[in-house]
């Protein structure tokens, strides 16, 4: 028989053993079976991207908006899916493209034009919309109730292109003393460029001493007898307004520029890019960032009619000294000194 010392020594030497077997066992299990995490993949959010152009056309500001996404850690192919489609300028394809989204069950619609934004509402309710910035005040034209407390589902950016229309036509002033006739188009389709022509154009002009001579642009195929008619005119210089139909059609209009030695002025540096003038408007690459904002607080969880709608923060003027040599100007120093890009 075991002593009660020897039963204690016995037990003791059993107990180190059953503890390597049990933990030997739970590590086995442990490898054996896939994590919880491993088992969840991660959740791919959907994001759709209206655009009136087309790819080719929209590629620098799908690019700079992808690049602020991946800033903000949304890399496209990993967590998140972007849905692209473009109605290329044909307005017939907003509303069908717009519901095609919707039952896609994207998470939110990222837009720009007033009327690619009311196809988005018509066509969701509840969908977060976030607006990518364009010439009309979105209150005015119904898209919110105010851009501190927007309402509804749309969100976003508001470019201010319409109120910073005078101030583009005092810069060109400024750039040309002797401007006195302008030629400028319009997009009676557009009702952002038809209030910034009608309304807050000529209110510059006549402070300048000015005379306009609009231009009514309807479609791709009109420039060329416009551009005939405005040779025939012999202006002093050309505003291009805001608007999908002259972004299309941007490098037309600059080459046009060039050959009649207009000097021209823009709302954004990417004609100026292309050999416009000048240009005068929001920072794009400030935009694109701003954007990737609405995104992300959205996917976090916040509502758009808690996100108030912003204004341009940060402004840019944009002179293309290439081209003012090319049509025989020469620029002002204290002109060029406060541009923000001057381009050699």
């Amino acid at each position: 028989m075991r002593t009660a010392t020897n039963q204690r020594i016995y037990n003791s030497a059993l107990i180190p053993q059953h503890s390597v077997l049990v933990v030997a066992l739970c590590t086995m299990l442990v490898a054996l079976c896939p994590s919880t995490e491993a088992q969840q993949p991660k959740k791919v959010r959907r994001i759709g991207y209206l655009s009136a152009s087309d790819a080719a056309q929209e590629s620098t500001r799908a690019e700079g908006i992808r690049l602020a996404l991946r800033e903000r850690g949304y890399i496209e192919g990993q967590n998140i899916a972007i849905e692209y489609r473009y109605t290329q300028g044909k307005v017939d394809r907003s509303s069908r493209l717009a519901a095609e989204l919707v039952r896609l069950k994207v998470d939110i619609i990222v837009v720009a034009t007033p009327r690619l934004i009311r196809a988005a509402m018509n066509a969701t309710k509840t969908i977060p919309i976030v607006m990518m910035g364009s010439g009309t005040d979105p209150v005015v034209a119904g898209l919110i109730e105010s851009l501190a407390r927007p309402g509804g589902n749309v969100t976003g950016l508001t470019l201010l292109s319409e109120e910073l229309g005078g101030k583009r036509m005092e810069l060109l002033k400024e750039a040309v003393p002797k401007l006195a006739r302008v030629a400028v188009f319009y997009e009676p389709g557009a009702p952002g460029t038809v209030v910034e022509v009608k309304e807050a154009l000529p209110v510059a002009a006549r402070a300048l001493g000015l005379s306009l001579q609009p231009w009514e642009v309807r479609a791709a195929d009109d420039f060329g007898r416009v551009f005939a008619a405005v040779n025939e005119e012999r202006p002093d210089g050309l505003y291009v307004p805001s608007g999908p139909l002259f972004r299309d059609n941007r490098k037309r209009i600059v080459d046009f520029a060039l050959k009649s030695r207009l000097p021209s002025v823009y709302n954004n540096r990417a004609a100026v890019d292309d050999g416009g003038f000048m240009s005068y408007g929001a920072d794009l690459a400030d935009s694109y960032r701003r954007i990737a904002t609405y995104v992300d607080k959205i996917l976090k969880g916040a509502k758009p009619a808690d996100l108030p709608v912003e204004q341009p923060t940060k402004l840019e003027l944009v002179i293309n000294l290439n081209t003012a040599k090319q049509i025989g100007l020469t620029i002002p120093q204290k002109m060029l000194t406060r541009a923000d890009k001057v381009i050699r």
